[in-house]
Protein backbone atom coordinates (compact mmCIF):
# COMPACT_ATOMS: atom_id res chain seq x y z
CA UNK A 1 0.00 0.00 0.00
CA UNK A 2 0.98 3.27 -1.51
CA UNK A 3 2.20 6.14 1.85
CA UNK A 4 -0.47 8.40 2.17
CA UNK A 5 0.02 11.95 1.08
CA UNK A 6 -0.56 14.91 3.07
CA UNK A 7 -3.58 16.70 1.59
CA UNK A 8 -3.10 20.12 -0.24
CA UNK A 9 -3.15 22.89 2.71
CA UNK A 10 -6.03 24.96 0.36
CA UNK A 11 -7.99 21.51 0.70
CA UNK A 12 -7.81 20.84 4.49
CA UNK A 13 -8.69 24.77 4.46
CA UNK A 14 -12.11 24.06 2.40
CA UNK A 15 -12.94 21.02 4.04
CA UNK A 16 -11.96 23.09 7.54
CA UNK A 17 -14.88 25.83 6.19
CA UNK A 18 -17.55 23.35 5.34
CA UNK A 19 -17.49 21.59 8.77
CA UNK A 20 -17.71 25.45 10.12
CA UNK A 21 -20.25 26.57 7.90
CA UNK A 22 -22.12 23.64 8.97
CA UNK A 23 -21.92 24.29 12.48
CA UNK A 24 -22.20 28.14 12.33
CA UNK A 25 -25.39 28.07 9.64
CA UNK A 26 -26.48 31.36 10.93
CA UNK A 27 -23.30 32.53 9.15
CA UNK A 28 -22.73 32.73 5.76
CA UNK A 29 -20.42 30.47 4.08
CA UNK A 30 -18.22 33.48 2.29
CA UNK A 31 -17.91 34.86 5.63
CA UNK A 32 -16.59 31.79 7.32
CA UNK A 33 -14.20 30.58 4.20
CA UNK A 34 -13.32 34.67 4.77
CA UNK A 35 -12.55 33.82 8.60
CA UNK A 36 -10.70 30.81 8.22
CA UNK A 37 -8.41 32.48 5.36
CA UNK A 38 -8.10 35.42 7.92
CA UNK A 39 -6.77 33.38 10.76
CA UNK A 40 -4.24 31.40 8.69
CA UNK A 41 -3.02 34.73 6.90
CA UNK A 42 -2.30 36.33 10.64
CA UNK A 43 -0.93 32.97 12.24
CA UNK A 44 1.66 33.04 9.63
CA UNK A 45 2.46 36.61 10.04
CA UNK A 46 2.73 36.29 13.53
CA UNK A 47 5.54 33.59 12.91
CA UNK A 48 2.83 30.49 14.22
CA UNK A 49 2.52 27.61 12.60
CA UNK A 50 -1.20 28.00 10.79
CA UNK A 51 -1.86 24.15 11.73
CA UNK A 52 -5.12 22.71 10.97
CA UNK A 53 -6.24 21.89 14.56
CA UNK A 54 -5.24 25.35 15.77
CA UNK A 55 -7.11 27.35 12.55
CA UNK A 56 -10.17 25.35 13.37
CA UNK A 57 -10.03 26.48 17.36
CA UNK A 58 -9.46 30.08 16.59
CA UNK A 59 -11.68 30.54 13.80
CA UNK A 60 -14.29 28.59 15.44
CA UNK A 61 -13.89 31.53 18.47
CA UNK A 62 -13.97 34.02 16.05
CA UNK A 63 -17.23 33.03 14.84
CA UNK A 64 -18.14 32.69 18.38
CA UNK A 65 -17.42 36.08 18.88
CA UNK A 66 -19.39 37.34 15.71
CA UNK A 67 -22.30 35.68 16.86
CA UNK A 68 -22.11 36.76 20.29
CA UNK A 69 -21.33 40.57 20.04
CA UNK A 70 -24.48 41.24 17.93
CA UNK A 71 -27.84 41.43 19.46
CA UNK A 72 -30.47 39.25 18.76
CA UNK A 73 -32.80 42.34 17.24
CA UNK A 74 -29.81 43.57 14.97
CA UNK A 75 -29.68 39.87 13.67
CA UNK A 76 -30.89 40.46 9.81
CA UNK A 77 -32.52 37.41 8.70
CA UNK A 78 -29.97 35.71 6.63
CA UNK A 79 -27.51 35.81 9.54
CA UNK A 80 -24.79 37.54 10.47
CA UNK A 81 -23.12 38.65 6.63
CA UNK A 82 -26.12 38.34 4.59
Amino acid sequence: MPAQLPAPAGHRSDALARRLSDEFASVSPDAVHRCVADVQARMSHLGLEPTPPRVERMAREHLTGMLKSEPPSGRSPGGVDG
